[in-house]
């Protein structure tokens, strides 16, 4: 008597290969979907960031310096000056840290202010001297106003920097917005 033993392979089918392929396929999709679409989010995120921090590094060394500072924005860029109160004039920031920046063209950076605030002398004989949109004073205090970026016209993602002159920078981000 002969005995025959079956074995039984080991191993996969191609319905079973090819439907882990479907569903790692599946998967590399969404991840790539959801990493390109947040790149954007968290360029504006780290550009608002910088800003915020860089506005109060210089209300600080206003105060530090007891020297006025100021913020010039552009349609393009943003550089911080500092006041030079024996010229009267405003000047570029020498520290690297306040030199000039670029705005990314897919980023709307907005402001307001209040109209008919006091502002220091300046400008003089030059015209293109220099004048701040913002300035932080030696004091602590500060022009009131409140700055929004945003993604282009994207208004779900609003980051929003603010301040009413006397209590220094708030800073507001998008889920800050849905609180309310």
């Amino acid at each position: 008597m002969t005995l025959t033993i079956m074995r039984r392979s080991r191993g996969f089918t191609l319905i079973e290969i090819m439907v882990v392929m479907v569903v790692v396929g599946l998967l590399a999709v969404i991840a790539v979907v959801n990493m390109g679409g947040g790149a954007q989010q968290r360029e504006l995120e780290n550009a608002a960031r910088e800003m915020f921090l860089l506005m109060q590094t210089a209300s600080e060394q206003a105060v530090l310096n007891n020297q006025e500072m100021g913020l010039v924005v552009d349609d393009e860029s943003y550089r911080f000056v500092a006041y030079n109160g024996l010229e009267q004039i405003w000047e570029p920031q020498g520290e690297r840290l306040f030199a000039k920046r670029q705005v990314p063209e897919w980023m709307a950076l907005t402001y307001q202010t209040e109209d008919d605030l006091p502002t220091l002398p300046g400008g003089g004989e030059d015209d293109d001297a220099p004048q701040p949109d913002l300035v932080f004073f030696s004091s602590g205090e500060m022009t009131p106003f409140e700055m929004q970026m945003t993604a282009g016209d994207n208004n779900d993602l609003v980051y929003r920097i603010e301040s009413d002159g006397l209590n220094g920078l708030q800073w507001h981000t998008p889920a800050d917005e849905d609180a309310f």
